[in-house]
């Protein structure tokens, strides 16, 4: 007898190929106005209309936002591309031993009004929140689970126990955690070289892993070689923020960031898409 998917399968099967396009994904990480505050944009992408208008025109395969933000720019990336909405944040206007807390940001019911295509939420394995944030992460999977709605989990080990939270020991526990506790997707910090990576993405035991893109690189070629090395160790793809909204070019940098991940091509190739 034939195996027959439940109705929350074939939603979330169906939701993940429209973020894994070919397997692989390129998402725009756009939660930053709150997780660091509006300084961290160039003053011409405050606004995020401007942004978002740039990032969908190169064809990002997903948006990460907030609700908030996704609700107002709705006509920008509707039917254009994906959408994960992030349902947990925190600012940096707390005291700084409470910035290892994710707050509720919105509800998965959000994410499914908007047309959401999966939903996010940040769990900091190894904080003095850990118990908390997990009690969140498990309601938070649940509710998903119901609308067939996949999870991203931002699976980020900090703690004041945790010296280098890119330490590869450090980055496949926090990777192995989120497989276990029903991620569909992990997100989380690249360790440096394809070797120790290519650990990551065994700890995380199938489940599709994508790179932090994390503070912007000096140099985009030293960015565009930490994807390709995330892609030759089997990772998915990326989630990357700062490495585009701060670029003088942010359209070109997806384009660049693209062609590493969805066409496999060289670092050295990809490159020259940014002197077009």
């Amino acid at each position: 007898m034939s195996y027959s998917p439940t109705y929350n399968e074939v939603g979330k099967r169906i939701r993940l190929s429209r973020i894994l396009r070919n397997d692989r994904a390129v998402v725009f990480a756009f939660d930053h106005g709150v997780e660091h505050g509006p300084s961290d944009f160039p003053p011409e992408h405050v606004n995020p209309r401007v942004i978002l208008e740039k990032v969908v025109d190169a064809g990002v395969d997903a948006i990460m936002m907030l609700p908030g933000i996704a609700r107002i720019t709705w006509d920008i990336w509707g039917n254009k591309t994906a959408l994960i909405v992030k349902v947990t944040s925190k600012t940096n206007l707390r005291p700084k031993d409470e910035r290892l807390l994710q707050s509720p940001f919105g509800y998965v019911e959000d994410a499914v009004a908007l047309g959401a295509d999966a939903v996010a939420a940040t769990v900091y394995w190894g904080s003095q929140y850990e118990d908390l944030m997990l009690q969140r992460w498990f309601t938070i999977r649940e509710s998903a689970e119901t609308y067939g709605l996949p999870c991203l989990q931002l699976a980020y080990p900090r703690g004041p126990a945790i010296a280098n939270r890119y330490d590869v020991e450090i980055v496949r526990y926090g990777a192995r955690a989120a497989a276990e506790s029903g991620a569909d997707l992990i997100k989380t910090y690249y360790t440096g070289n394809l070797e120790t990576f290519r650990e990551v993405v065994r700890a995380a035991s199938g489940i599709p892993v994508l790179m932090s893109g994390g503070p912007r690189r000096e140099k985009e070629i030293d960015f565009l070689r930490d994807v390709w090395n995330v892609i030759q160790a089997g990772g998915k793809g990326v989630v990357v923020g700062r490495n585009i909204f701060q670029h003088k070019n942010p359209k070109a940098m997806i384009k660049a960031v693209k062609a590493v991940v969805h066409e496999d091509k060289t670092p050295e190739e990809a490159v020259k898409l940014l002197e077009q």
